[in-house]
């Protein structure tokens, strides 16, 4: 497995690229997110460690960088900022997953570990047997891909917003709150500004509604959270 590890700290950089080797890890280091962008343009990586404190483009701009251009190398974030409200603003960014410093070396192997399986996660989503391929309003949703398929397009979905999209599949027709959302979905238990979930709703919209303004899949219950409806 090959990982592009992003680090300014030279000394960080070096323990963890040599703890990466001792696990067996190809690990490529740079220093700033300009290398990092460049070095992801000429080669293929299993996934990426992305500080977010980094010289020029911080981790936050070369995630959505990477992301609207088409990217979607799995990136675990590590920061030392862990507020929820920073947490949530990598996810949104793009992030798979976020780690805040200082960490655990286990801990950080077992997330980099975990995030390399990613497409795993749903078979571990409920103790149901989970449909891999979902059909809803004329797209279809692939669950081990992360993709999302109509007419001819497909879009790939972070794994936030696929692991988003599975939660309220599986509790179809049920309003769930904002603050359910974030324990299960982010495990994020903390005072957070609930607000961030609708900016991850307004995207999924606009992968399955055919008009994103006046939804009838993605439903806000007011006062509440959401609803999903697959049959419309």
């Amino acid at each position: 497995m090959k990982i592009l590890l992003v680090e300014d700290e030279e000394h960080i950089a070096e323990g963890l690229r040599f703890n990466l080797e001792a696990e067996g890890y190809d690990a490529v280091v740079v220093h700033d997110g300009e290398s990092a962008l460049e070095t992801l343009a000429n080669e293929t990586f299993d996934a990426m460690v992305l500080d977010v404190m980094l010289p020029g483009k911080n981790g936050f701009e070369v995630m959505r960088h990477l992301r609207d251009t088409g990217d979607y190398t799995p990136t675990l974030m590590l920061t030392a900022r862990g507020r929820p409200e920073d947490v949530l603003s990598g996810f949104e960014a793009g992030a798979d997953d976020y780690l805040p410093k200082p960490f655990d070396l286990n801990i950080f192997l077992a997330r980099l570990n975990g995030l390399l399986r990613r497409s795993d996660w749903s078979r571990a989503a409920s103790a149901e047997p989970a449909e891999d391929v979902v059909n809803v309003n004329g797209r279809t949703i692939d669950f081990n891909s992360m993709e999302l398929r109509s007419d001819g397009r497909t879009d790939h979905l972070t794994l936030m917003e696929i692991k988003l999209l599975r939660y309220l599949l599986d509790h179809e027709g049920s309003a769930v709150s904002r603050k359910t959302i974030l324990e299960d979905v982010w495990g994020l238990q903390e005072d957070t500004d609930t607000r961030a979930i609708d900016n991850f709703i307004v995207r999924l919209r606009k992968y399955l509604e055919d008009e994103p303004n006046n939804p009838k899949i993605l439903l806000t219950v007011r006062g509440v959270g959401y609803k999903f409806v697959k049959n419309v």
